[in-house]
């Protein structure tokens, strides 16, 4: 079954004077999709969000759309700081999301912050919210209108492991519940990779490359790090017996490259009276991946 194409961009460029913010950026992501952007601060992501949610209008290029772009809360956006009241509480936040969009309130308000995970809020006004909770909150006004897709910058920067969990497991939810395609950009290159299914990555204005979670995955090689009592003597037998291991790349442990069998390594060792105490298998990750196309830190 082919996929669907729910947004794409052509040759899209933003200029600001003889600056170029973004050069020829074609992406096209599919219905269903968890779409991340990946790159450096000042590569571009922000301005390309804003074209994608109509906020700017690109210099030159097309954006296309496989729904009813026209459709009121079509796109529903949280980018940079999410505009709420401070002084209203979440539903009444919600309730004037409705009237902005040209929309009567309804019961579904009440459907749209128990899905967020605040309809227990009551009176408390949002400007009493937590960071996590304001997050949140921006992603409900953003749901308003039941948008085919949701653009959101950076939603989980700045908050504790706990924020960050509850907006992770809600845009799962999203995404696999009510089947919202999503494209998000993120700092925090461990929790993209947690959520994302598809990336682009972004440079200077221009896309180095699209790829999805699974090309990444298992783009490198994989390896086992293993430690023992004897971790020298552990990889000397290893070498002996064909393998290629090393202590040199993880220090305080063997580094034994290629696929290799778990099983073998440990009755190999077992044979020579060497006590295995861990073994883990790593492989390509997303921050590996980025540092090789990107280059430089480890900031997206």
């Amino acid at each position: 079954m082919s996929e669907q194409m729910i947004l794409k961009t052509n040759g899209l460029y933003k200029r600001y004077g003889s600056k170029n913010i973004l050069q020829d950026v074609s992406i096209t992501v599919n219905k269903g999709d968890i779409y991340g952007l990946v790159g450096k601060n000042g590569a571009g992501k922000t301005t390309l969000m804003r074209i994608l949610t109509g906020l700017q209008v690109p210099t030159e290029g097309t954006v296309e759309y496989g729904f009813d772009r026209k459709r009121l809360g079509s796109v529903g956006a949280l980018v940079e700081l999410p505009s709420i009241y401070s002084d209203k509480t979440a539903r009444e936040n919600i309730v004037f999301q409705y009237i902005n969009l040209g929309l009567k309130p309804d019961n579904s308000i009440d459907d749209l912050l128990r899905l967020v995970g605040l309809h227990n809020t009551g009176n408390k006004k949002v400007g009493k919210f937590s960071l996590g909770m304001r997050q949140r909150m921006g992603i409900a006004m953003a749901m308003v209108g039941d948008p085919d897709v949701l653009i959101l910058d950076e939603p989980i920067n700045g908050l504790d492991p706990e924020g960050i969990i509850g907006v992770r497991d809600l845009l799962l939810s999203l995404n696999r519940d009510k089947g919202i395609t999503i494209i998000i950009s993120s700092h925090i290159l461990s929790e993209l990779a947690k959520l994302a299914t598809r990336f682009a990555f972004i440079g200077d204005g221009k896309i180095l490359r699209e790829n999805t979670a699974y090309d990444i995955e298992h783009s490198g090689e994989k390896f086992l790090l293993v430690n023992s009592d004897r971790n020298e003597d552990l990889k000397v037998l290893l070498n002996s017996k064909g393998f290629n291991a090393e202590t040199d790349s993880a220090p305080g442990m063997v580094t034994v490259h290629s696929d290799s069998s778990v099983t073998d390594i440990v009755l190999i060792a077992h044979e020579e009276g060497i006590v295995i105490t861990e073994i883990k298998t790593t492989e390509t990750d997303l921050e590996d991946y980025y540092i090789g196309i990107v280059g430089g830190g480890r900031n997206a």
